[in-house]
């Protein structure tokens, strides 16, 4: 039986994914096998020893202490492209109703309840929010995955041109990605043919204001800017020199941030992205699975701090060795496992960075002597026996 702590409300229909029989799970415990956390913030928590895996029912892992679960074999799961639709049809959404100026048009309408002559001043007042339709404009997307690609199609089918780059392009998102987007190889060759200027990478410090006051010049005047991934990834203060002068004649962002509130031509969203039910539902579930497997059959699908690796049980035990990504470890693992009498049936191993999974199915009697022989290697990290 495993302990699954609870961090924040996590969909039931997530939550169903964890059979009871195999997995309680519970708000309050002093020492879980693993934790599914959507927004705590977990960056000073004090983990177990016993903790084996940290499950994000969600995309962004800046709450979770990554380097430090690494040193100590926590494996920690992502929901990539779990709530991609959910974050899409906002974009697309703000992308319209940024052009047609909607939010103020509506916050001005909202005042005039009570007006005797409504009729006539709602017809005189609507010229000052005209807008512009988006057929025929010019999309730039910087980032095509799940949620960058499913935007560029979108805009594709509501007449736009598109323009898309991302050297970092994964074969799946190329698969799922139209033919008529326009690849481009140099981000600076994009911007200056763009009307709208949608960003959908991942915030890393390499990525960070990777809107700013270089690539703002390069834009086309009065061009719309659009940051519904990170707001880091945008420099306000460049933005605002850009709304001022005239160079960005809007910039649509689902991340509030004080300089921004009240400034003329922003339409701050309170992080509504990922905030519906059928995307809580999709991150939970996901996150639920991918916890299942890890604890149950050592499979690690999605995580960001280890390699992926999955390998179906051949029967016999499965051992499980997290440990650094140095030279002769393997062979370490395969003579303690061959000296206790084992026989390896089929064997895996995979690298990310400084950390490295090593996985085998035996068959033949193991006892709990081979566990610590096995971490009393030294770049050992971890070691289950399942």
């Amino acid at each position: 039986m495993f302990t699954i702590q609870t961090l924040n409300a996590i969909s039931p229909v997530g939550l169903a994914k964890l059979p009871k029989n195999l997995f309680e799970v519970a708000v309050e415990t002093d020492a879980p096998d693993g934790i599914l956390v959507r927004s705590a913030d977990l960056l000073n928590a004090d983990f177990k020893e016993n903790l084996l895996a940290i499950a994000r029912a969600g995309a962004g892992v800046n709450n979770i202490p990554l380097d430090r679960c690494s040193e100590q074999g926590i494996v920690v799961f992502n929901t990539p492209g779990a709530n991609a639709n959910a974050v899409a049809e906002l974009v697309v959404g703000m992308l319209i109703a940024g052009s047609r100026n909607v939010p103020a048009a509506a916050a001005w309408t909202q005042d005039l309840a009570g007006d005797p002559n409504l009729k006539k001043d709602v017809e005189k007042g609507k010229k000052q929010f005209v807008g512009n339709e988006i057929a025929g404009k010019t999309l730039g997307v910087i980032g095509l995955g799940a949620i960058g690609s499913r935007v560029a199609n979108c805009a594709l089918s509501l007449g736009m041109e598109v323009y898309g780059y991302d050297p970092y392009i994964s074969i799946d998102a190329a698969w799922n990605l139209s033919r008529r987007v326009h690849h481009c190889v140099n981000l600076n060759d994009m911007l200056p043919l763009c009307d709208y200027l949608t960003i959908h990478v991942p915030y890393l410090p390499t990525t960070r204001d990777t809107i700013n006051a270089q690539t703002l010049a390069l834009c086309k005047d009065g061009v719309k800017v659009l940051n519904y991934a990170r707001g880091e990834l945008v420099n306000n203060a460049a933005i605002l020199d850009a709304l001022e002068s005239g160079k960005v004649s809007a910039y649509m962002t689902d991340f509030a941030a004080e300089e921004l509130l009240g400034k003329p031509g922003v339409i701050c969203t309170p992080h509504l992205g990922a905030s519906t039910p059928e995307a809580e539902d999709n991150c939970a579930i996901m996150a639920a699975q991918e916890l299942s497997d890890y604890l149950r059959n050592g499979n690690i699908t999605h995580s960001v701090n280890m390699p992926d690796v999955q390998q179906p049980r051949a029967g016999g035990r499965r051992i499980c060795v997290i440990h650094r990504n140095e030279p002769g470890v393997i062979s370490q693992i395969t003579a303690l496992t061959t000296a206790a009498g084992l026989n390896i049936e089929n064997m895996v191993n995979k690298s990310k960075k400084d950390m490295a999974y090593t996985m085998l199915d035996v068959t033949g009697t193991t006892d709990g002597t081979l566990r610590e022989k096995l971490s009393g290697i030294p770049a050992v990290i971890r070691v289950r026996i399942l």
